[in-house]
């Protein structure tokens, strides 16, 4: 369905650049279900440009006999399909066992919406209009998640270590005492490090809200935290990506 101006990426966001030349992208294959023929083609070209495979159902039948029968890494889902819907076809989908991570995309982007999306199987929820870079974070992150339980007990980047059981943070072997929410807030980093973590994608994993709340809270935790793990050390590690989020990365 094509859902107006701005639902769709448009050549010359910037957004969009940057999510391609972030690089670091890992091999994987997935299935965009899009009734719109012109932002499946865009998305579809520059997931490709990416590096990442990138199949096209245009609707929900498609969608679901593709996804049942493919071997994919992620789905990315619209809602409001012809034929058999979004929602439809995830629930679907996960009655047949098929646990391939999916992220929702949508117009319908209010907290119900989302909830109702998360609670018919998908994992992800996007809503339009989005930066692809965005798109393409989120898809990263599904990506590696699949398959792959949550069994690391230990984090480690570079010489800054953090162990989930005990919650210590020690870098070169020194501890450093850090807040809950800081705490939190380096683990996930941690936890997909190498890739860009997007202030949504922080938003909503470790502040869990589900909206911009339009103030600097990130800011003033990355810096406190940048401060905690980088003051006394030579090597830099948190990175911030402009236009896109921040990124922990040993470049050594």
């Amino acid at each position: 369905m094509n859902t107006g101006q701005g639902d769709a990426p448009q050549p010359g966001d910037s957004g969009c650049a940057q999510g391609r030349a972030g690089g670091n992208v890992p091999h994987m294959k997935i299935l965009v279900i899009e009734d719109d023929l012109e932002a499946a083609a865009y998305i579809t070209k520059a997931f490709r440009e990416a590096g990442i495979v990138a199949d096209h159902a245009s609707d929900g039948e498609s969608g679901l006999f593709m996804g049942s029968e493919n071997g994919y890494d992620v789905m990315v889902v619209d809602r409001m399909l012809p034929r058999r819907d979004g929602l439809s076809v995830i629930s679907e989908l996960r009655k047949r066992g098929v646990d391939t991570p999916v992220l929702i995309l949508s117009a319908l982007g209010q907290v119900d919406d989302r909830v109702t999306g998360l609670r018919a199987g998908g994992d992800d929820y996007l809503p339009k209009p989005y930066a692809f870079s965005e798109l393409l974070a989120r898809v990263e992150v599904l990506g590696r998640r699949k398959g792959k339980p949550e069994q690391d007990m230990a984090y480690r980047v570079g010489d800054l270590e953090l162990d989930r059981l005990s919650h210590e943070v020690r870098r070169a072997g020194k501890e450093i005492l850090l807040q809950p929410r800081e705490y939190r807030l380096l683990e996930y980093l941690m936890k997909n490090a190498g890739q860009v973590v997007t202030r949504t994608m922080l938003l909503e994993n470790v502040w869990d809200y589900h909206f911009d709340p339009q103030t600097n809270v990130i800011d003033v935790h990355v810096s406190r935290l940048r401060s905690k793990i980088e003051k006394d050390f030579d090597k830099p590690l948190l990175k911030t990506v402009r236009g896109a989020g921040y990124m922990i990365k040993d470049e050594a």
